[in-house]
């Protein structure tokens, strides 16, 4: 059975968002003395992922 993906259209901004995020829930784990494993990993996709030219079309209003 294949494992379901899905796939996010952030924009820089966003991206920086989601990081800090879960930078801040990884710091709360750790406080906790608690595993932060999944957090780490999630972390690293984000991080490494490279982002994909979009080209957008700009109209002209007049």
């Amino acid at each position: 059975m294949k494992e379901e993906v899905k796939i996010l259209a952030l924009d820089k901004y966003e991206v920086g968002l989601v990081i800090n995020a879960l930078n801040e829930m990884r710091n709360k784990q750790i406080a906790r003395d608690e595993d932060t494993t999944f957090i780490d990993e999630v972390l690293i996709r984000i991080i490494d992922t490279p982002f994909k030219k979009k080209h957008v079309k700009v109209l002209e209003c007049r």
